[in-house]
């Protein structure tokens, strides 16, 4: 069938529509029509070349629809049922079965090979130019920048219709990243100790999940004052500017002394070591941002022996089917208004999206692409 999609041609490049011929769903896969789609950070490194899906290519993986058409074999959704697309996962692995998809041994080539990377079509894209030329696409097994997608039945999340399809998208990657980091991986105890670096959409939903804890103190970082009052308004305890020349010991007040988690959502080198200089005994840091391909960080070795921890974590942890539908629960307790971070846009203006995500004017960019 011929789709709208938005195309990163090659590295760098301005993300622009294009028509496109998509495949129809084959074994195990559907097709969804997407109804609107998150914009992410890693969607802007991937354009950028820090993430290796090959160009050109359709990005996305925020995405959330209506099931269209379902291929052979599957019986997890039917048409018309309203979806989130999470990753793509092989569901056989040893992570797999432990009940860790996010942590599936086929991620890399499931989020980013361009591909299939499962099933009778594997190593195949479903993506094509007018002129026949395949693209990438089955960007974290769905490439949501687009009116329609493939993707595996195994990846979707069904919703009730009652819930707000068009704002669920970025359930999938960036707010459950900074919720499960704290929900999933760090489960504060009573009377711990939280500092969020950066207040963006994924630290400010690290924010809104720990004010669900019984941590003591939650303390958020960032450059601008805007987003500290944000970060205020959902739960946090205390925030700090990055730019004083006391933001350490500001947040080291802060905590009492005494830093048990620290969930880093910026990427920035030096924010990732002044957070590992702040864990005490026994503390962790989450690492959460993107940072450059390549980069690398230093760690002093004598504190790292007092119990120091450094753990990454990817989309949150834990498996979508069960962490979406909890999230959604609390966005309708009122406990976890992610909606009041989103701006809404529309297809062509992705590159906008990304350009005032990155200034700070908007916390979490989506894009509506059709009605549920």
């Amino acid at each position: 069938m011929q789709i709208t999609a938005a195309v990163a041609d090659h590295t760098g490049a301005r993300i622009e529509l294009e028509q496109l011929t998509l495949d129809d769903p084959g074994v195990g896969e559907v097709r969804v029509r997407l109804v609107a789609t998150g914009v992410c950070h890693t969607d802007k490194i991937t354009r950028d070349g820090d993430l290796p899906l090959p160009l050109p290519g359709v990005l996305g993986h925020e995405g959330a629809g209506v099931v269209d058409a379902v291929g052979e074999g599957v019986t997890e959704v039917a048409v018309g049922d309203h979806v989130v697309m999470g990753w793509a996962f092989c569901g056989v692995c040893r992570n797999c079965r432990r009940g860790e998809p996010k942590y599936c041994e086929q991620t890399g080539p499931a989020v980013a090979s361009g591909v299939r990377f499962k099933g009778p079509n594997a190593g195949e894209s479903a993506y094509r130019r007018e002129d026949g030329t395949p693209i990438s696409g089955h960007f974290f097994g769905q490439s949501s920048f687009a009116t329609y997608s493939i993707a595996l039945a195994s990846s979707l999340i069904k919703v009730d219709q009652s819930a707000p399809l068009e704002l669920l998208g970025p359930l999938a990657c960036g707010i459950s990243t900074g919720a499960g980091a704290v929900l999933n991986t760090a489960k504060p105890q009573p009377g711990d100790t939280i500092v969020v670096f950066g207040a963006g959409a994924v630290g400010l939903a690290a924010v809104m999940a720990a004010r669900s804890t019984p941590a003591a103190a939650i303390v958020a970082v960032d450059l601008h004052d805007s987003r500290l009052e944000l970060a205020t308004k959902y739960g946090a305890t205390a925030v700090v500017n990055g730019r004083a020349d006391d933001a350490s010991e500001q947040i080291l007040a802060a905590c009492g002394g005494r830093v048990d988690y620290a969930i880093e959502c910026t990427g920035a080198i030096a924010v990732i070591e002044q957070a590992v200089s702040l864990i005490g005994m026994l503390g962790t840091v989450i690492l959460v941002g993107g940072a450059p391909a390549g980069s690398s960080f230093s760690v002093e070795h004598q504190p790292a022996l007092w119990g120091k921890r450094i753990v990454g974590t990817l989309g949150g942890g834990s498996s979508s089917a069960e962490f979406i539908p909890a999230l959604i629960a609390l966005h309708a307790q009122g406990r976890f208004p992610f909606d009041e971070l989103v701006k809404f846009y529309e297809l062509a203006d992705i590159e906008t999206a990304i350009a005032d995500s990155l200034s700070g004017e908007v916390v979490k960019p989506i894009v509506r692409i059709s009605q549920p």
